[in-house]
This record gives structure tokens, sequence and C-alpha cells, in this order.
């Protein structure tokens, strides 16, 4: 199945609200997927209104003075908002804000492509938990948040894309946990500033590594150890995640690839020796873009 390339205008208030979705992506195209512009073209207004919510929604729960009780309030209203957008109560007008711009064109998109509100329901979740934990006993913990913070953007990718396997659904989901993971191991240092440590409680026990040594600034051994088990658990999702990338095709399959090797090779980086993830965040340069591109046409033999 293709995805639905006439479910959005070219003129008039929707096309505005799409508009307003896409200019928040590329404001913040740091945090943008790896390559978005690889995408089909009529994907791209659908997963800039996806992004564009879940941009919003992660703003209310991170930035601001607001109490924890607050922020989960202004959470649960902004759900409620797409779920009435998704009714048809809030259509896109002209002189609607930005905030009603995104809920009427993620609206729209839910209604057009048949896209699971629940999976927005789970992102609402993950955002939620985001300002009352800040640490993590278990990988079971830790994975139950990647299940509602990120594995629902990949089903929506491939919702939007036309395509419902339950086989890809679950390749997706063990990709979009990798990158999830990457990103925790690769933002180390920043959240550890921000109050949040992602390593789960028994790797830091079975590592012996402390947060006393981390609050004193140093970055000992004993984490390197600790990240280095990290890593092994995020290679392993990143290898179940390979299927998704060759079960598509055309150009999501290259945007796929590209992304899956992208977040490797920062996985990489952020478990290579000598690191200190505490001041130092890996990231891709310029450069690595093009190594990418010609490693996703190489792709059956590109394990990083």
């Amino acid at each position: 199945m293709s995805p639905v390339c006439s479910a959005y205008p070219a003129s008039g208030p929707l096309a505005r609200a799409y508009a307003a979705c896409t200019a928040l992506a590329r404001s913040h195209y740091e945090n943008f997927p790896v390559a978005s512009h690889l995408l089909p073209a009529p994907m791209r207004p659908h997963i800039a209104a996806v992004y564009a919510f879940a941009r919003v929604a992660d703003d209310i729960a991170d930035e601001g003075t607001d109490t924890p009780e607050v922020r989960r309030a202004r959470l649960r209203t902004w759900q409620h908002r797409l779920h009435a957008a998704v009714a048809g109560a809030n259509g896109a007008r002209d002189t609607a804000s930005r905030d009603e711009l995104i809920v009427a064109a993620l609206g729209h998109s839910i209604r057009s492509l048949d896209l699971p509100v629940s999976l927005f329901d789970d992102l609402v979740s993950a955002f939620g938990q985001d300002t009352t934990t800040t640490r993590y006993a278990s990988w079971n913990d830790l994975l139950d948040y990647c299940r509602r913070s990120a594995n629902p953007i990949g089903r929506l990718v491939l919702r939007i894309a036309g395509r419902r396997d339950e086989v890809l659904d679950r390749s997706s989901d063990a990709l979009c946990t990798a990158l999830q993971l990457t990103n925790f191991w690769q933002d180390f240092g920043r959240d550890w500033r921000a109050g949040r440590l992602y390593v789960p409680r028994e790797v830091l026990e079975a590592c012996g590594a402390t947060e006393a040594d981390l609050r004193a600034g140093r970055f000992t051994a004993a984490w390197a150890r600790a990240i280095g088990r990290c890593a092994a658990v995020t290679r392993g999702h990143f290898h179940d995640g390979r299927a998704v990338c060759d079960g598509v095709r055309g150009r999501l399959r290259l945007e796929l690839r590209v992304t899956w090797l992208g977040g490797r090779r920062i996985l990489d980086r952020a478990d290579r020796p000598g690191i200190d993830l505490l001041r130092q965040r890996p990231v891709l340069g310029g450069g690595d873009f093009a190594a990418l591109l010609c490693r996703a046409a190489w792709w059956k033999g590109a394990t990083r």
C-alpha cells in the first residue's frame, strides 16, 4: 500500500496548518529523524505533524518552572485537544494559533490515514513520566519507557507509509528503542546535568559505578564499563531493527537504512575507549552523511 498522496490540501487554512508543523520540525532539525529529507514527499507533511505534536508535548514536560503536577495537567490538556481535533471539533482557521494549527493538521492526518490515536496517548504518557522519573531500576523499566516514548514514532511512520505488518512493527520497535537508547548514552552528560540518569541501577551495581563519582565530575573506568554494557544491549536492538530497513521500498528504505547506520555510528562513538561522556557528546558531522549514504547503497555488508 502506498502513502495517501492527496491527504492534505495545497492551499487554505489546512495547508497553513501543515506548514506550521513543517516550520517547527525544521527549527529543531537536530532532533528530527536523521536524513528526513530522504522521506517520500507525500509523507513529509504527516511526519511533520506527528513531530510537531510530540515536540510541543516534550517542551511542556521539560521546559519552564511549572511544578510536575501543572506540567502533567498541561499534557492532559494537549492530549484532549488532539482527541477533539480527531473528532473534528477543532479544524484549521485563518486566525488559529500555532498550537491550534498543529492539532488541526495532526487530527486531519489521523482521520485521513487511520492512524491509531493510542500511539499518541502512549507518547503523552511517556512525556508525563519525564516530569517525575529521573532514575530507572532495571532494563525492564527503561524499555517500557522506550515502548511509549520511541516505538510509537516508528509505527506511525509505517502507517503513514501505508504499511500494516506485525513483523515490520516488531522490527521497527527494536530500531526505535535502539535509537532512543543511543540518544541516552550520547546525551549522558547533558542528562546528568539536568538531573537525569538513564543507565539502569542494576547495571551500575554490576559494574561498581556510583553517582558520587559523577557528582565529583569523574567519569571512571566503572562508568565506562557500565556504558559498554548498555551499548552491547543497544546493539542487540539495532540487530533486531535491521529487518524493517529491508521490509519497505523506495525512498523510505533509504531513509531507514541511513537512520540505522547513523544511529550505530553514534553508538560506536559513545562507546569508544577513552571518551568522557560527562564532557564529550558524540555527534555526526557533515562528512558523515556522505559516508552513510554510501554505506546504505552497500547495505548488505553494512554493520556499523
